[in-house]
């Protein structure tokens, strides 16, 4: 296979051919599945595939083409592509190509340290091979970014010759264009019933413990509220496809493991909040600007375990994107109260939104596809 890669790699660049990925090889989704979108509309001509790995073969949609990672395909698409686009990054080491173009989009805004800055977090940096992590940056020729604070963390954590995209993410472009008829069918095929308040609880994985331990009960929580509420679980991908919510209290029925959904903005955009704790989810529902509620009762542990770039428990307006709670009667308080639609808690939203969203606007995806392929605007019509 290896001798063949190297054959391929004196082969021509195919000027038509992108190969895409996420989140190791997981599937279609993120920015680089918008990007895709998108290029197919403006740029037909751009053939796209996915690089993905035998065991989430399942996720692929019909018809959308792809190479299994580490098949004798897959490394002729390595080696012969023009365009490479990945949110993470692509498997078994390549040789980056004059000629080639690869945009790193990245998949999420960062709270918790990354890269370089996780030098500084023993158990971290035991895990983490930092020559790999700074000779991938160097393949890089793009990085997006969403926010003004993603990008002075990138600069620094992943220092390279790449361009700055100040671009915006082309995955929160569904916040800006979904209907209330996209919405209504959305809720409706997830089971949430008209007049139904959905609570989406997402939150991030701990490097300091094994397997999902969720910070609440779901069921307790939609009992303690009511039949008028509906408690959506998005355990964190590192775990799994099912967040094993079913091992708590009695069943209310209205309690819905959402872990395997292939695309979370559609369940963000069917919730009516979001309940999470640090995961970089909580900047992109912000466009959306419907509350949040930052749940979390190991803020200590975590910050001193992964190390954080600012305090989202701390009331700071910029820092702190809604109501906070530490137990789950407190949260439960929150929403018997209405202090999670307040209008304090509205007011962080607006500072939060202002810092972190400044460039999603519905129209990231077309943006990223001009500027990476190439293609012109269209000349505006008399």
């Amino acid at each position: 296979m290896r001798a063949a890669y190297r054959t391929d790699l004196h082969r021509p660049l195919d000027p038509d051919l992108a190969v895409y990925g996420a989140y190791w090889n997981r599937g279609v989704a993120c920015n680089p599945a918008a990007i895709h979108a998108k290029a197919r509309e403006l740029a037909p001509h751009i053939r796209g595939v996915w690089a993905v790995s035998s065991r989430h073969r399942d996720r692929m949609p019909p018809g959308v083409p792809y190479v299994i990672e580490g098949s004798r395909p897959y490394w002729r698409a390595m080696a012969t592509a023009t365009y490479l686009v990945n949110n993470s990054s692509f498997p078994g080491g390549f040789t980056k190509r004059p000629g080639q173009r690869y945009l790193q989009t990245h998949h999420g805004t960062p709270l918790k340290t990354m890269g370089l800055d996780q030098r500084a977090y023993p158990e971290l940096a035991r895990k983490a091979d930092f020559g790999k992590i700074l000779a991938h940056v160097g393949q890089w020729d793009f990085s997006l970014s969403a926010n003004p604070h993603s990008t002075e963390v990138w600069d620094r954590v992943y220092p390279g010759s790449y361009q700055r995209l100040d671009l915006g993410y082309p995955r929160n472009d569904a916040y800006f264009t979904a209907t209330a008829e996209d919405i209504a069918k959305i809720r409706a095929e997830l089971g949430i019933h008209e007049g139904q308040i959905a609570l989406l609880h997402a939150p991030t994985h701990r490097d300091y413990r094994e397997g999902f331990v969720p910070d609440l009960d779901p069921e307790r929580l939609a009992r303690e509220l009511g039949p008028e509420y509906v408690v959506l679980v998005r355990a964190h991908y590192f775990y799994g496809r099912s967040a094993e919510v079913g091992g708590g209290s009695t069943p209310t029925g209205r309690v819905r493991d959402v872990t395997a959904h292939p695309r979370v903005e559609e369940l963000c955009l069917a919730a009516d909040a979001l309940i999470t704790d640090y995961s970089s989810l909580v900047f992109d529902y912000a466009c959306l600007d419907r509350p949040i509620v930052v749940h979390a009762s190991d803020w200590d542990t975590y910050r001193t375990t992964r190390g954080t770039y600012f305090d989202p428990l701390s009331g700071r307006p910029g820092d702190t994107p809604g109501a906070v709670t530490a137990t789950s009667d407190e949260l439960v308080e929150v929403f018997r109260t209405g202090e999670w639609r307040s209008p304090a808690s509205a007011a962080l939203r607006t500072a939060f939104r202002e810092r972190f969203c400044p460039y999603d606007d519905g129209n990231a995806a077309e943006r990223v596809v001009r500027r990476f392929f190439a293609v012109p605007f269209a000349p505006p019509s008399r």
